[in-house]
């Protein structure tokens, strides 16, 4: 049993530590599929579609760095700014969204990226403090094991 929970204590250490050192990548990579469902936004009406406009309307911004993003889309040539990134869904017409300059007014200015990966950030303190929670209780579990054991061995031995 204690092996098992000394492996099981490892595994979630390498990946912990994995996962700390390529932070750097995971944000990159995040940046570079935002701005290819950006591109690709609901030409395809797919589930990278959904999700950006779950991602704007939850987290109240647009865009990747900012609204001005769309602007290189092909779906900007054709309805503008998607719904999903105003401030107010009822004072929003396609007219507002087609045009920059009416849209910065309607629209969430701020781009996602910077606030999804800031509330990443804000939550790895609490992802962090469960993680060495349970590691205290699996070398707790890996003591006791150790302990029960070498009791068992040692009363055998006695009874012989």
């Amino acid at each position: 049993y204690a092996m098992l929970l000394s492996l099981i204590f490892l595994i979630v250490l390498v990946a912990a530590i994995v996962g700390f050192v390529f932070r750097h990548e995971i944000k990159t990579n995040f940046e570079s599929n935002l701005n290819l469902a950006l591109k690709d936004y609901n030409v395809t009406a797919d589930r990278h579609s959904e999700a950006v406009d779950t991602i704007q309307s939850t987290l109240h911004c647009c865009g990747v760095q900012n609204y001005s993003d769309w602007e290189r889309t092909e779906y900007f040539s054709q309805r503008g700014i998607p719904r999903s990134c105003c401030k107010n869904q009822n004072d929003c017409s396609e007219e507002d969204l087609k045009d920059p300059n009416k849209a910065k007014l309607k629209v969430f200015v701020d781009g996602c990226f910077f606030l999804v990966t800031s509330t990443m950030e804000s939550k790895m303190s609490v992802v962090a403090g469960i993680s060495f929670g349970v590691a205290c209780f699996q070398l707790i579990g890996i003591i006791l094991s150790c302990c029960l054991s070498r009791y068992i061995t040692n009363n055998q031995y006695e009874m012989v």
